[in-house]
């Protein structure tokens, strides 16, 4: 089992082939590039926190998180500012740090989040600024050995998760307990097994998280619904969603599932919801892009008379961040690669009745996919009794 995140080595190489690519020095904004191309996290907050490729490997980071980047990130120099917004703007303190040349970045300047607002990157170095955004996506979505395994080790802690979350699930019981008692049982278990080098590098959590997302019952047919602590009834359709952040990378795993015995009309949409999975599993033995893989299981729903109950595209990329581009979409025409990894969840979804979606995440590999995730599909195994 893989112990720690991505080694220094393959970092290096990462921003090797970013220089290369760019030809000049590179600033970089986003919390999942710099985590990608430096293995440094940190809270992504209005606080603009930036990284530096260049000759020299430099963080630039407000004056509170000095003494950790120094303790826990692996940079040539830091530089720092003393608060924002502050008397005078972090984006004009990084102007006078960066090297006087011609600079790329990421984007053009620290994004708009959590009430973050400042100059561009473009206007406090009086330069146009090159973004590589779109060449740092295509970057991370080929994943090395080293992030499928990290991958692997996700699956394996949101299996434990989705085992104590089903177990949980009785009649009469919450939505909050259940999920819960789950989350806690897993992460202490991760923690028992890891020990303490472990991190899932979430950000301001580590472990593992289980739990519904407020789709039970009649709100299982909506595809995003929000939690509501609802306590489970005899009938109820359950959609599930785990994740276990791994040193950064996640695997997802989502089963449908029924307290007390599935009726017809379940049982039903139980079975089109494994057989579109099957359709989109079979199809990444042919597909040549991402929109090949979607409409096969839009084939799948036509044939069969029921695509009034679909509602979303078949999966995502999935790696650092639970979402990422590619998407398995007729709109998405990304050539598959192997090493390539997505999340498979086509749904049905029947308003007044609920819906059904089983995910799981699956790497491409040169004759078809290698399913990551070890969960049961069948109805029989997804019926909580007692």
């Amino acid at each position: 089992m893989q112990r720690t995140g991505i080694g220094p080595e393959e970092l290096a190489a990462r921003r090797e082939r970013l220089l290369d690519h760019a030809g000049t020095t590179v600033v970089l904004f986003d919390q999942a590039y710099i985590q990608y191309y430096t293995g440094f996290n940190f809270l992504s907050n209005e606080r603009p926190v930036v990284v530096v490729v260049g000759d020299e490997l430099t963080a630039f980071v407000p004056r509170f998180e000095v003494e950790r980047t120094e303790e826990e990130g692996h940079f040539d120099r830091i530089e720092s500012y003393p608060e924002y917004p502050g008397p005078e703007h972090p984006m004009t303190i990084l102007a006078r740090a960066l090297p006087k040349s011609w600079l790329a970045a990421d984007q053009d300047g620290y994004p708009g989040i959590l009430g973050y607002e400042g100059p561009a990157l473009s206007e406090v170095t009086g330069r146009p600024v090159p973004t590589l955004g779109g060449f740092i996506e295509g970057q991370m979505r080929i994943k090395s050995p080293a992030e499928v395994e990290l991958i692997r080790q996700s699956a394996r802690w949101c299996e434990l998760a989705h085992r104590l979350l089903q177990q949980y699930s009785v009649a009469g019981a919450t939505e909050a307990e259940a999920s819960l008692r789950a989350g806690q049982e897993a992460t202490l278990a991760m923690l028992r097994e890891l020990g303490p080098d472990y991190a899932g590098q979430l950000g301001s959590q580590d472990g593992a998280t289980a739990g519904y997302r407020g789709q039970i019952g009649r709100r299982s047919a909506w595809a995003h619904a929000v939690a509501h602590n609802i306590t489970f009834q005899p009938g109820d359709m359950l959609v599930s969603e785990t994740a276990a952040p791994f040193w950064g990378y996640n695997a997802e795993l989502e089963r449908g599932m029924v307290v007390g015995e599935p009726s017809d009309g379940q049982r039903d949409l139980h079975h089109h919801t494994v057989a579109a999975q099957q359709a989109a599993f079979d199809a990444f033995e042919t597909a040549k892009t991402c929109a090949d893989v979607d409409n096969a299981v839009l084939a799948y729903l036509d044939d069969n008379g029921i695509r009034d109950l679909w509602r979303q595209h078949t999966g995502h990329g999935i790696g650092l961040r639970n979402h990422e581009a590619p998407f398995l979409d007729v709109g998405d025409h990304t050539p598959l690669q192997p090493g390539m990894v997505f999340t498979i969840e086509p749904g049905v979804y029947k308003e007044g009745l609920g819906g059904f979606r089983h995910s799981d995440t699956v790497l491409v590999t040169g004759t078809g996919l290698e399913i990551l995730t070890d969960y049961p599909h069948d109805l029989a195994s997804l019926t909580i009794l007692g």
